[in-house]
This record gives structure tokens, C-alpha cells and sequence, in this order.
């Protein structure tokens, strides 16, 4: 997605719902696919498929792109909850955390809570959020890149977007639009609010 790193990323699911990691090895399973084929066929290191695979670690969107595509699945799949084909309401306060991320170079406290707005809407293309951003130590903070597009509109406080060689300030109400093949980073220097859509092609 977005604003993240390709290394290290922890994720937080509610306790009844299966785990990503534990979605991917399913996945890779089906397809007699070893660690190691994963590993190639995504270009990631062996070693992070097999922490994401033990929940360890969950990566940023732009290796779980990468995933998916060598799994042959649709990003979302790693985040469905159910196979509700209609169309999916999601009122008020219902959201759930579904992901808890830091973007920095360490292993540190996360500073990203996602909260997914179309968890249970199979076969979607697009991943709504709403993202919770808390202050980070801007030296350690990485850029990444992933095919695909990212819309941002700030609910709460400021952000800043590095992307590419330019950075801009978004205040609340203000929308950023872009395309994410280009390295970019979303950070906040006080705590804020966004809404991010997340498009990434299959």
C-alpha cells in the first residue's frame, strides 16, 4: 500500500480470524509450492517468506503485491474475511483493525493501524482503509513502490508524502492521488487520520 516499507511488518488479527501468513502458506500449499519457489517467484527474500509465513512478520503492500502475484491471487484475498458478494456496508464504528505496521528500517513499536472498510466484499479490486498514523523518527523511515494506484484524503492533522523526488503537505480535508510504482512514503509528524484506497492490479 502505500506508505510502506518492503521489510518488516507485524500484523494484528483478531483471534478467530485466520492469520495472513497462514493464508499464504495455504495458499502456496495448494499449488505445491515450496518456500523457496515462493521466495524466487516473488523476488523476496527466503527468509521473510518464512517469517511472514509463522506470523512474525508481515510485510508492507508492496511485497504482499508481490505475493500474490506469484500465488496467482488477488491482494485482497489475504485479507477477506468472508465471500460476501454483495455489496458490503460498513457502518460507523464497525471497522476493525486488521493490520498494525511500522514503516521504519527497525523492528520497532508499530505506528500504522489499519482499519479495513470492505474486509468481507469478495472479489474486490480496490482495499479501503482508514489509517491511523502516529509520529515516527523521520532518519529511519524507508520508501517503497508496488504496481498499482493510491488515493489518500486526510481526515485528522497533517501528513506528508515523499514521493519520488518531491514531498508534499496534505492538511485535513486535503486528497493526494498518485500512481505507487514510484517510491513513496506517507508519514505524520503529529498523530493523524486518513482514508486510503488501495488499487493494485492482478
Amino acid at each position: 500500500m502505500i506508505i510502506f516499507a518492503p521489510n518488516t511488518y507485524k500484523i494484528e488479527i483478531m483471534a478467530d480470524k485466520k492469520l495472513v501468513g497462514d493464508k499464504i502458506k495455504s495458499f502456496r500449499e495448494v499449488r505445491k509450492m515450496s518456500q523457496e519457489e515462493l521466495a524466487a517467484n516473488s523476488g523476496l527474500e527466503l527468509s521473510l517468506i518464512a517469517e511472514i509465513e509463522e506470523n512474525a512478520n508481515i510485510p508492507s503492500l508492496s511485497p504482499l503485491i508481490k505475493i500474490a502475484r506469484a500465488l496467482g491471487v488477488r491482494l485482497g484475498t489475504f485479507l477477506d474475511d468472508s465471500k460476501h458478494l454483495g455489496p458490503e456496508v460498513c457502518r460507523k464504528g464497525d471497522a476493525e483493525k486488521c493490520l498494525s505496521t511500522s514503516n521504519t528500517k527497525s523492528r520497532s513499536n508499530s505506528h500504522l493501524d489499519f482499519m479495513s472498510l470492505a474486509g468481507s466484499k469478495a472479489g474486490r479490486n480496490m482495499e479501503p482503509f482508514i489509517i491511523h498514523i502516529e509520529p515516527a523518527d523521520t532518519d529511519s523511515l524507508l520508501l517503497s513502490s508496488h504496481e498499482g494506484e493510491e488515493f489518500i484524503y486526510v481526515l485528522e492533522g497533517e501528513v506528508k508524502i515523499k514521493y519520488g523526488q518531491d514531498e508534499y503537505v496534505l492538511a485535513t480535508g486535503d486528497s493526494i492521488y498518485y500512481d505507487s510504482i514510484v517510491e513513496h512514503l506517507v508519514y505524520a509528524t503529529q498523530s493523524a487520520k486518513i482514508l486510503a484506497v488501495v488499487y493494485a492490479p492482478f
